[in-house]
């Protein structure tokens, strides 16, 4: 009867323990009732993409004609991007719009996939700086996405990323 007394015990001390901790963060989740002038978002459409360009257009056309005789089965790839736009090393080809906004062609279709970015850097060096990083689907272009990266105060900024992209 002893061990039987532990466990309800034990396991009333975790239920309690885990329902602290999911009202704490419930609580520190909600939104405060005065936001900080720097942390409001700029007025600029943030999920807005910039237009397709007529040399991101032949660059993504000429990527997929190269590798339409590949047949591809599930595919993870990366791509290490500097903050000026060049590609480090990894997969795709890189075309920079404006501040922070950049686009990466593959060679075959991710309009499907799944993709996943975090601030970086090439080198073998230091923490990036902070900011944020945002990643969708390239409109218009299947075989591309597009990555946005931003300051801590929500700015468009340059900054270096990693980009992982796995297509079933």
């Amino acid at each position: 009867m002893s061990t039987s007394f532990r466990r309800k015990v034990a396991a009333v001390t975790f239920a309690v323990l885990g329902l602290s901790l999911a009202g704490g963060g419930i609580a520190i989740a909600q939104p405060s009732a005065k936001a900080p002038q720097e942390a409001v978002q700029p007025a600029r459409g943030t999920n807005a993409q910039p237009p397709v360009s007529a040399e991101s257009a032949r660059i993504a056309k000429a990527a997929l004609k190269a590798s339409a005789a590949t047949p591809l089965v599930a595919t993870n790839v990366f791509t290490v991007v500097n903050s000026n736009g060049t590609k480090a090393r990894g997969s795709g080809t890189v075309v920079k719009y404006g501040v922070g906004e950049y686009e990466v062609i593959f060679g075959y279709t991710v309009s499907a996939g799944a993709f996943l970015a975090t601030l970086s850097l090439s080198g073998s060096c230091c923490i990036p700086p902070g900011g944020e990083v945002s990643v969708a689907p390239r409109l218009l272009t299947p075989n591309a996405v597009f990555v946005q990266t931003r300051n801590s105060a929500g700015a468009p900024a340059n900054l270096g990323f990693t980009l992982l992209t796995h297509t079933p």
